[in-house]
């Protein structure tokens, strides 16, 4: 039971987003002169073992409400109180495995479920948008199903696979969410072409340095039914604007 419950706790504090959220509290943090308490909160002036004790709770906390889990805090305090002081648990190592196992599962199962009926709705959906707009005045359908228009045609060398260029770039969903921009980090993109999904591989290539392409990129030639992190769902398709900078033939 102890180590079921210690590995539970070390997991939720080893997520990369414990790590982000610890990197980027004080960011998040309003003036202090803007700041407003609200009623019942914390005294600031907690020791230092306070202060950690409660940003580990609140961090553990934020994953557990991710999960949708019911919390009993008595026992949930009791479990971490057991393995922190070595206490006998009040069940069995057996029996927390099962509980567990039975949990994770059910949520496993529940996110499974949620990604197909995104996935379905995200194809449905891109397929549609994808038959109109190539059907616009400029929007050209090259044979792999990648629909592209040309904002400023380049005079520079076009790209092969394995040159590195460097782009600056904003990308969104067909609903408008923002999914990156380097134009918002104030800092162009240096990669190998070879080295990003295939709508951009065979978009890159089709430019010169100095053009602006807007690149429509169908659910296959992007990230498919994985999707990739919280923004970019499954079968979703997605939609840049490439400002091809420079072009730098691949060392021989």
């Amino acid at each position: 039971m102890n180590r079921i419950v210690a590995s539970v706790v070390a997991a939720a504090l080893m997520t990369p987003a414990f790590f982000v959220a610890a990197q980027t509290a004080e960011k998040k943090k309003p003036a202090p002169a803007a700041a407003k308490k609200p009623a019942g909160a914390l005294v600031p002036a907690l020791p230092p073992e306070g202060k950690l004790s409660y940003a580990l709770g609140e961090d553990i906390g934020r994953r557990l409400k991710e999960l949708n889990a019911t919390i009993d805090m008595k026992s949930f305090s009791k479990g971490v109180e057991d393995v922190l002081k070595g206490n006998q648990p009040s069940i069995s190592e057996e029996e927390a495995a099962n509980t567990l196992k039975e949990f994770f599962g059910k949520v496993q199962a529940d996110q499974a479920r949620k990604a197909q009926e995104a996935g379905e709705k995200n194809l449905k959906e891109g397929e549609a948008f994808l038959k109109e707009n190539g059907t616009k005045k400029g929007v050209i359908t090259t044979a792999s199903g990648l629909e592209y228009t040309v904002l400023q045609e380049g005079t520079g060398a076009s790209p092969k696979s394995s040159d590195t260029v460097t782009v600056n770039y904003s990308g969104k969903l067909i609903d408008g969410t923002e999914v990156d921009s380097s134009y918002k980090r104030g800092q162009p993109a240096t990669f190998e072409v070879s080295h990003v999904i295939p709508g951009w591989i065979e978009g890159l290539q089709l430019m010169k340095a100095g053009g602006k392409y807007r690149l429509f990129v169908p659910a296959k030639l992007a990230y498919g039914e994985r999707g990739a992190g919280q923004v970019i769902g499954p079968n979703a398709v997605l939609i840049f604007d490439v400002e091809l900078m420079s072009v730098a033939p691949a060392a021989k």
